[in-house]
C-alpha cells in the first residue's frame, strides 16, 4: 500500500470512500480533486443511501495538505489553486445530499481537521488527536476555518488555531462537538461505524436529504467564502516570513 489512491466501494446502500497517501495521508492537489469528485458522484448515485469517509492505514487520518506542493508555490494563482483543494472537498461534502459518516482512526492535522469537521456524524478512536498547525508556517487555517468553527464554535476553533503547536486529545474534540463518539480501539470504531451506517439505510432517503439541508443552513455562501479564504492563504504563502519558515522544514 504505497501508491496514493481514492477508492469507493458501494454495498447495500453504503458507499465507503477511502483515500490514502504514503506521506501520512497528506493530500496533494490531484488527490483532493479526485476526492471531491468521488464525494459528488456518490451523492448523485441513487443506489447510495449513506457515505462513510475514511483513510487508509491505522495511524494518521490526514496530515493535511501536501508539504511538497506547498514548498513549491511561487505565484499567487498557484497558491490559490493549491488552497482551493480542501475548499472543494469541504464544499462537495456540504452539498452532498447524503449523510457522510467520518471514520477518524488517528491523528489529523490542518486540512484534515477541516475534512473531519465537514462530516455529518464523526466517530473516532481515542488516538485521533487534532491540531491546526498552519500558523507554524506563517499562514492560518483560513480555508478550513468555517468548517471547524461550525463544529467547535469560534472559541474552540480559535484555541487550536492560535495554539498551533499542540495536539488536542480526541476526548477534547468530542466535548467540543467535532467527534460524536470516541472508541478505545480501531476494531470497536469500525464495528460502530458499520452498524451506524446500516441503521441509517433503514431511514427515508428524502427525509435525510431534507435534514441535511437544514443542518447546513447558513453555509450557502461557502463557495465564495472559501475561494476568498484560499486567496488569503495563497498570498501569505508567498511572504518572506513563510518562505523562510518553509525552508527550515524542507
Amino acid at each position: 500500500m504505497s501508491e496514493p489512491y481514492v477508492h469507493i466501494k458501494t454495498e447495500n446502500g453504503i458507499a465507503t470512500i477511502e483515500f490514502f497517501h504514503p506521506a501520512h495521508n497528506s493530500l496533494p492537489g490531484d488527490l483532493l480533486a479526485k476526492l471531491a469528485n468521488t464525494i459528488t458522484e456518490a451523492g448523485n448515485n441513487d443506489e447510495v443511501k449513506v457515505i462513510i469517509l475514511k483513510s487508509g492505514g491505522d495511524r494518521t487520518f490526514c496530515a493535511g495538505a501536501s508539504f511538497t506542493e506547498l514548498i513549491n508555490i511561487n505565484d499567487a494563482e498557484t497558491g490559490k489553486i493549491f488552497f482551493s483543494g480542501f475548499a472543494n472537498v469541504i464544499n462537495a461534502m456540504r452539498k452532498c445530499p447524503k449523510f457522510i459518516i467520518g471514520r477518524i482512526q488517528g491523528k489529523t492535522v490542518g486540512g484534515g481537521v477541516g475534512v473531519a469537521s465537514a462530516t455529518d456524524f464523526c466517530m473516532a478512536t481515542k488516538f485521533a488527536a487534532i491540531k491546526l498547525s498552519e500558523l507554524n508556517v506563517g499562514i492560518g487555517p483560513f480555508v478550513v476555518g468555517p468548517a471547524v468553527e461550525r463544529k467547535l464554535g469560534l472559541s474552540g476553533m480559535s484555541q487550536i488555531a492560535i495554539d498551533a503547536n499542540s495536539f488536542y486529545e480526541a476526548e477534547w474534540a468530542r466535548q467540543k462537538g467535532l467527534y460524536n463518539q470516541v472508541f478505545d480501539s480501531l476494531e470497536a470504531l469500525d464495528e460502530a461505524v458499520q452498524k451506524f451506517a446500516e441503521n441509517l439505510c433503514n431511514y427515508n432517503p428524502e427525509a435525510m436529504k431534507e435534514m441535511k439541508k437544514v443542518f447546513w443552513s447558513g453555509t450557502e455562501d461557502w463557495d465564495k467564502l472559501l475561494a476568498e479564504r484560499a486567496i488569503i492563504s495563497g498570498r501569505l504563502v508567498l511572504s518572506d516570513f513563510t518562505k523562510e519558515k518553509l525552508k527550515s522544514f524542507s
